[in-house]
């Protein structure tokens, strides 16, 4: 049988992959808020369950267990970020006006303190468990890639200090920054400061404390 053409069993499993989709979602939404609220360790499937409203069943049709959510949450987040660092550090072309992109990425970039907590018990949990910390690393080095993908694009039109080596080590660099404001927002709870903070850190690495990006053309 088809409905518009289109067989009544491929209709049938779009709506499955959608309704698996939607479910996938709907807990790793509801484990967010869990894992914020109580902290990775803390946390049973059966509270996931309950917070997303369905059945362990359903649980186990998506995920092995909490280590696999917990991950899988993690890399959604992880994704994110390296798309809005991407996205903003992209724009304005190969002449790479410095202050500029870095007023576009501390704008963009994701400060929510509730992923912060989240965040920082999965770098506890993955330091305690080498295969953990590989894939850890591996999703690190993207967010990495992309800092160093877009330095090195207009590092002809740009120069970088030169204390900062490499575009690689400058993108090193600019996620430890990332990793400090973070750790004091998790504590003061000022969004704004960090924001602010995290301005004046990367913009003083990467113009070497200069205000424009002439300062930093060749000559």
């Amino acid at each position: 049988m088809t409905v518009d053409g289109v067989s009544e069993a491929a209709a049938t499993g779009r709506r499955v992959t959608g309704r698996r989709a939607r479910t996938r979602a709907n807990l790793l939404r509801a484990a967010f808020s869990v894992f914020a609220a109580k902290g990775y360790g803390h946390v049973s499937i059966e509270e996931v369950c309950e917070a997303a409203g369905y059945t362990r069943g359903a649980f186990y049709s998506n995920f092995a267990g909490l280590d696999e959510l917990f991950f899988a949450l993690y890399a959604e987040r992880a994704e994110l970020i390296a798309e809005q660092v991407s996205s903003a550090l992209a724009q304005g072309g190969p002449d790479l006006d410095v202050p500029a992109a870095v007023d576009r990425v501390t704008e963009v970039l994701l400060l929510d303190r509730d992923w912060l907590l989240v965040k920082t018990d999965f770098l506890v949990h993955a330091a305690r468990d080498p295969e953990v910390s590989r894939s850890l690393l591996e999703h690190r080095a993207r967010l990495r890639r992309a800092v160093a993908d877009r330095l090195a694009r207009a590092r002809g039109h740009t120069e970088l200090p030169a204390v900062l080596g490499t575009v690689e080590d400058a993108a090193h660099a600019v996620v430890a920054a990332y990793d400090g404001v973070t750790v004091h927002l998790l504590l003061d709870r000022d969004v704004a400061g960090a924001r602010a903070w995290l301005k004046q850190l990367l913009t003083a690495l990467l113009t070497d404390g200069s205000t424009g990006p002439a300062a930093h053309r060749r000559g």
